[in-house]
């Protein structure tokens, strides 16, 4: 019998942050800032975090252990690590239905050939992290 993560699991949250909060804060701290909102949309306070890599403890006042590799350690990591990546995808579904062309339904944002290919032609979108290395070459060509 197959059964979701969703099915067993006690408590989920989910947060993000904005490509303007990227290209402005950088990718960790906005990684950083996507964490703690993950944090407070839960429904109940965790009696401890168990976080991949990332220290909170300046941020959230939750007992918390940060460990590298944590998604290869720790079960609970691993699958919040899987219910993250779904729903980031899930995102990138919705995302290609405002700009279409870009594939977005396809490879999900990953620096594929299809993106690039689609942001040479069609340029950046508002979606795209516009310091991200190759899409702030763009501006220089």
């Amino acid at each position: 019998m197959s059964r979701s993560i969703l099915d067993v699991v006690l408590l989920s949250g989910f947060g993000s942050s904005s490509p303007e909060e990227i290209d402005r804060y950088g990718i960790v701290d906005a990684t950083r800032i996507a964490m703690c909102r993950a944090v407070t949309s839960l429904k109940l306070k965790p009696d401890q975090l168990l976080i991949d890599a990332v220290d909170l403890q300046k941020e959230v006042s939750i007992p918390q252990k940060a460990m590298n590799f944590g998604d290869s350690i720790s079960l609970s990591i691993a699958a919040a690590s899987i219910l993250a990546k779904v729903h980031r995808d899930q995102l990138m579904v919705t995302l290609s239905s405002q700009y279409p062309g870009y594939g977005f339904e396809c490879h999900k944002g990953y620096g594929t050939h299809m993106h690039y290919d689609m942001l040479m032609r069609l340029q950046p979108t508002p979606a795209h992290r516009h310091t991200f290395k190759p899409i702030a070459s763009l501006s220089q060509v």
